[in-house]
């Protein structure tokens, strides 16, 4: 294959060059993970638009479906078409979906277009690790890492921000508010478009290949099955509900069936020899319990803010500015110490004890711990996650060919996803447990000391404080006072049950075996062999 056929094959990117693919990358990164947020604080107001509040929870869950589903997908196809095409089908499809779920006229065309939508993301926020691996050695990425971290953290603190201003807005330019959370990313969709199109020049590998269509059908449905058991049955119904049973039943069974079929597929979707792999088996693994210890905890954190302390959607949003500086921050410092010591292994270890310890910490929260402490703890969940997140793609990335780049680091970030709502369905359930046993103890206490104070409570009201928190302001200041305890107590009990996911994470850190890091030059000759043997 000739240099003028493949632009860019035998020549490396200046720090200009990468930092202008970079930039439509993080673009496109940076919408997606937005969605996963921005939309939570504007549901009230689109429910009260559609009349649809027996769906409210498919506007979120059909976006998770379909973005989690196709993660590995997206990562094993552009191992054989090409990264730059599938990224531009990812962003022209997140496109379509967000235009047209801001022109949605009903609740069920919102789901659908979610759906649309969440297909797109998955791309963007597969491929953008991909990419990187693809153009910045492993031993220089941690010059770049940092940027990455500021998107995860910068779309965990706008999205909710973002989802509140523009839903609390009735009109914006004639057009109802809340459609603005779609129609904003057009404009930032279409700048990344350009931006890629015109400086993701990697040369387009064309391999022998013959897809597994019944192995990418299997995955879909038993990820399928196991969201909407974990995100839609089980909270709605209750986990020993028919609904919910039969859901991670079929998960389970698919699963087995998908193990079956990639284990003597010709082309399979995900590759199991890659579990052969120590470094891959231990990255999946801390993926897993990074997005269990991340999302399931700290969805808690605006909750808490918010009920307890009796802030709006959008303070208690400006209140996790110190988790996102903890993670920028510290994933700019561990990148720089990475690229420059070539070490990377004392960095999740790090990450993981900090972030546990983070957890723990939480759990000393009550009604009058001022904000400076809490800030403290936000920074440290925010420093662990700073200190591991990047860091183990980038061990990821140094151990596996570069013909399987794409299957392994989408298969990362699936893991992730997938720990992620395992985490938020259980610390959910947990939360919700807790609640139920402690404030039927708080209010029989209340009862016996001073029977006055619950003039005016409701069995109704009881039943629905935990879908709406607003009842409290018609409860007595002694009552108010008794149902907070037992939402502080129940917000205990979550944040010390993730502390030992976390801990366990360490545990997997520990055992992360430390290869020397792949420089520019050996990263570009890696390159060039699975180009020759591709075509040879």
């Amino acid at each position: 294959m000739s240099n003028s056929q493949n632009p860019g094959a035998t020549t490396q990117r200046t720090h200009k060059e990468i930092m202008f693919v970079l930039s439509g990358l993080m673009v496109g990164m940076l919408l997606a993970a937005l969605d996963q947020t921005i939309v939570s604080t504007a549901l009230k107001r689109i429910v009260e638009d559609f009349n649809g509040l027996s769906h409210y929870t498919w506007v979120v869950t059909a976006y998770l479906l379909t973005s989690t589903a196709s993660t590995p997908l997206y990562g094993k196809i552009s191992d054989l078409y090409g990264r730059r095409p599938v990224f531009q089908f990812a962003i022209i499809t997140f496109l379509i979906g967000s235009f047209a779920a801001g022109a949605a006229q009903s609740m069920t065309q919102l789901i659908i277009f979610r759906a649309v939508q969440g297909l797109g993301a998955g791309g963007l926020m597969a491929l953008t690790f991909v990419i990187i691996g693809d153009i910045v050695s492993p031993r220089e990425r941690g010059k770049y890492q940092g940027y990455f971290g500021g998107v995860w953290g910068l779309s965990s603190v706008a999205g909710p921000l973002l989802g509140g201003f523009f839903s609390d807005k009735a009109h914006i330019f004639g057009i109802v508010g809340w459609r603005w959370i779609f129609y904003i990313n057009l404009p930032f969709g279409i700048l990344a478009l350009v931006i890629t199109t015109a400086s993701l020049h990697i040369p387009k590998v064309k391999r022998e290949h013959k897809i597994d269509y019944f192995g990418a059908l299997l995955l879909v449905l038993s990820v399928s099955s196991l969201l909407l058991g974990l995100s839609v049955y089980g909270p709605q119904n209750g986990w020993s509900n028919s609904r919910t049973v039969v859901s991670l039943a079929m998960a389970a069974i698919l699963t087995a069936a998908f193990l079956i079929q990639e284990s003597r597929a010709a082309e399979p979707i995900l590759p199991l020899k890659l579990f052969k792999n120590h470094t891959f088996s231990i990255t999946s693994l801390l993926a897993f319990v990074i997005g269990a210890g991340m999302f399931g905890a700290i969805v808690m954190l605006p909750l808490y803010l918010q009920v307890v302390k009796g802030n709006s959607a959008t303070t208690s949003g400006l209140k996790l500015i110190p988790f996102m500086l903890g993670i920028v921050t510290f994933s700019i410092w561990s990148g720089k110490q990475i690229s420059k010591h070539g070490h990377y292994k004392r960095f999740p270890i790090a990450g993981l004890i900090i972030m546990t310890a983070g957890l723990i910490f939480l759990s000393t929260l009550n009604e009058g711990t001022p904000f400076w402490r809490l800030a403290i703890f936000a920074i440290m969940i925010g420093a662990g996650l700073g200190l591991s997140m990047q860091t183990i793609v980038i061990a990821l990335q140094n151990s596996v060919d570069f013909k399987d780049m794409g299957v392994a680091t989408s298969a990362n970030t699936f893991f992730r996803s997938i720990g992620g709502t395992i985490g938020v369905a259980i610390f959910g359930t947990i939360y919700a447990n807790r609640l139920s046993h402690y404030l039927p103890i708080g209010i029989t206490k209340l009862q016996q000391t001073n029977p006055a104070a619950l003039a005016g409570a409701t069995p109704q009201k009881f039943a629905e404080l935990q879908q709406n928190t607003a009842v409290l302001k018609s409860f007595s200041p002694q009552l108010q006072s008794t149902v907070l305890h037992s939402f502080v107590q129940s917000f205990h009990v979550v944040f010390l049950t993730a502390a030992p996911v976390t801990a366990l994470g360490f545990l997997f850190a520990m055992m992360l075996r430390e290869v020397p890091l792949r420089t520019g030059a050996a990263h570009h000759a890696a390159a060039q062999e699975a180009a020759g043997e591709a075509i040879g």
